[in-house]
Parts: structure tokens; sequence; C-alpha cells
């Protein structure tokens, strides 16, 4: 039996990106049938950024992270 972490800062922050490897396994996941609950428990990412990189993946194919552009303040 698996036991599912419970700390907090283990989790993946809003400032955090995950990695390629963790994209592609949450759309390995969902090809195998896996529900978005038993994902997010299982990966440890948070429900809304499992069902974000599914639909991004059904929408345009990738999972890949887009540059951030950096803005000038002035």
């Amino acid at each position: 039996m698996q036991t599912v972490s419970t700390n907090i800062c283990e989790r993946v922050s809003r400032s955090q990106e995950l990695g390629d490897f963790k994209r592609g396994t949450v759309i390995g996941c969902y090809l195998c049938g896996k529900s978005i609950r038993k994902m997010s428990l299982l990966l440890n990412i948070p429900r809304l950024i499992v069902s974000g990189i599914i639909t991004k993946w059904k929408q345009l194919g990738t999972t890949a992270t887009k540059p951030r552009k950096m803005t000038e303040r002035g």
C-alpha cells in the first residue's frame, strides 16, 4: 500500500513550474484512464494544475511552457 505525503511544503507552489517529466507523467496517467483526483494524490500536484495540464494538452497537443515576457517598469 502506498502512503500519500501530506507535508504542505512538498506541494507545488503557485510560482513554481512543473518539469517536463512531471507534466508528461500527468498525460501518461490520463491516457491510462486515471482520474484527476487520483493523479493529484499520486503525483502530489493540486487538482487544478492537473486539469490545466490535460486541457492544454487536448487543445494544443503539447504541455510545453511558453517563455515568460520581461516587462519594463518605469
